[in-house]
């Protein structure tokens, strides 16, 4: 005898509605539809290097691997090892002085140091302030743990710097994390040191702390600064980096944050309740890694350098404009007044040059009228990117400036 079952229904939780899926989750499968179609789409999108890490830290990975003890649980602090690496690499760097016993605290890239620090220091109903445009995890994150976000507004007239007019009207009364993030993405505008001393003197004032996530220095950018080089900036600001961008890492999953001993053990209170330490070869890679002199950067900066020359021919066959003094690894432009709205032309061009470019309304409403374009592309990709851009424009005759 059949039994009847009734409806299995069970609603997720409620924190859901709040968000959707990451974008690039979405729209990277309708990529992956159409490679598998045998349309093979160019991706412009994911800022997720393509070229491998020093050749030093690929064999220490390998030599650490065959140590039969260096398999298990590792410390959710980090390996001695590696933190002292991060501390050699901000002293060289950045000239800022950390103690790599309680002052640095590796991570399993960004999204989890976003994740922590936010547990960290955020109740439900309290706020964060988010730059407009700005890394969408800053809001989601957020919005999943409660939060309130308030947006702060970066705009192509102010030089995609903090107003600071409209900053100082803000009540600040409910706000304990200001995130900002220079080398900023997506617009590619570094940070100055008067920026950066601004910065500790508001939080300094509100009574709030400043997160800087500091990915892209060593990206097209001649002179790495550190918010922490900033007199006093330890008391009240917390510094994210990570391997994924500086050492061609991503997939490794290594970051780290530095700030103050007592901000970095409310931290580690979180990560070891819901993580653990990252396997000890990779730790002793990454410190390999982070020994790497000026020449490995500059080989990795001449190829950013010349993919950034291919896309900003990109750019201009799409008529758009975009500022040439840009740091990081990705090109930043406004497109043309023509176009009702930004997907206008990045669904034209995903579908007629199968070119996937990213609209900027993904990084907030501030960048409703640009597109970014990853430099995570070998040149010959570029090249038939813009030889196929080219050849859907001319298709259209004067329908798309050049």
């Amino acid at each position: 005898m059949q039994t009847e079952h009734p409806t299995y229904s069970v609603r997720p939780a409620e924190r859901l509605a709040g968000v959707s899926e990451y974008y690039f989750s979405r729209k990277l499968k309708e990529v992956a539809q159409m490679n598998a179609d045998g349309l093979d789409v160019i991706s412009l999108g994911v800022g997720s290097p393509d070229l491998p890490p020093s050749q030093a830290t690929i064999e220490r990975l390998c030599d650490e691997a065959h140590n039969p003890a260096g398999h298990g649980y590792m410390p959710y602090n980090g390996i001695p090892e590696l933190r002292r690496a991060f501390a050699e690499w901000y002293a060289r760097w950045f000239g800022v002085t950390l103690n790599p016993t309680d002052e640095i605290l590796p991570l399993i890239g960004s999204k989890e140091g976003i994740l922590h620090t936010t547990l960290a220091f955020v109740n439900p109903g309290e706020q964060v302030l988010v730059p407009n445009p700005g890394y969408p995890t800053y809001t989601s994150l957020s919005t999943l743990l409660g939060a309130e976000v308030v947006y702060y507004n970066l705009t192509e007239k102010s030089g995609w710097l903090p107003d600071w007019d409209e900053l100082e009207r803000i009540d600040t009364s409910k706000v304990k994390l200001m995130w900002v993030n220079y080398p900023h993405m997506p617009t590619g505008t570094n940070a100055t040191p008067q920026l950066y001393e601004r910065l500790v003197d508001f939080a300094r004032r509100r009574n709030l702390i400043i997160v800087n996530d500091n990915p892209y220095s060593f990206i097209l950018n001649d002179r790495p600064l550190s918010i922490l080089s900033v007199e006093g900036a330890k008391e009240c600001c917390i510094e994210f980096n990570s391997m994924s961008k500086s050492h061609n890492m991503p997939g490794w999953r290594i970051g780290m944050l530095a700030s103050n001993p007592a901000f970095v053990s409310y931290i580690i209170k979180v990560k070891s309740n819901i993580d653990s330490g990252m396997f000890r070869a990779m730790q002793l890679a990454a410190a390999t890694a982070l020994e790497a002199e000026r020449d490995w950067y500059d080989g990795n900066n001449r190829n950013y350098a010349s993919r950034r020359r291919l896309a900003g021919q990109i750019m201009e066959a799409l008529g758009c404009t975009y500022d040439p003094n840009q740091s990081g690894m990705f090109l930043w432009g406004r497109i043309p007044d023509k176009y009702a709205d930004v997907e206008e032309l990045t669904e034209r061009v995903l579908h007629e040059a199968r070119v996937f470019v990213v609209p900027g309304f993904i990084f907030g409403s501030n960048g409703a009228r640009y597109i970014r374009l990853s430099l995570c592309c070998k040149e010959e990709r570029l090249e038939e990117a813009l030889k196929r851009i080219n050849t859907s424009c001319s298709r259209k005759g004067a329908e798309t400036p050049r």
